[in-house]
């Protein structure tokens, strides 16, 4: 069974950076298409970012600039790093592999 796990999340203060991790396990190809989404307390999920087969990288224009999405591929794993954190940037940050295995989420809070 193919499962997705994010990890990283955690308390930091505005201007700060975090990297979360998402770990693919199952029977899949090292190489697949990771998005990455967030779900802000009372609001949607909203997409943030994702790598596709070929390593190619988007982003969502807001945070343009304060993203970094890599892979691993020896690992299974994809990264976010994100950098300039904002309070409004607190959300929990869920991982997703090619539109279908959804991870449980990490919680990322910004605050001093």
């Amino acid at each position: 069974q193919v499962q997705v796990v994010e990890s990283g999340g955690g308390l930091v203060q505005p201007g700060g950076s975090l990297r979360l991790s998402c770990v693919v396990s199952g029977s899949i190809s090292s190489l697949h298409v990771i998005d990455w989404f967030r779900q802000a307390p009372g609001k949607q999920r909203e997409w943030v970012g994702g790598i596709d087969r070929s390593d190619y990288v988007n982003y969502v224009d807001f945070m343009k600039g304060r993203l970094t999405i890599s892979r691993d591929n020896a690992k299974n794993t994809v990264y976010l790093q994100m950098n300039s954190l904002k309070p409004e940037d607190t959300a929990v940050y869920y991982c997703n592999l090619g539109g279908k295995v959804w991870g449980k989420g990490t919680l990322v809070t910004v605050s001093s």
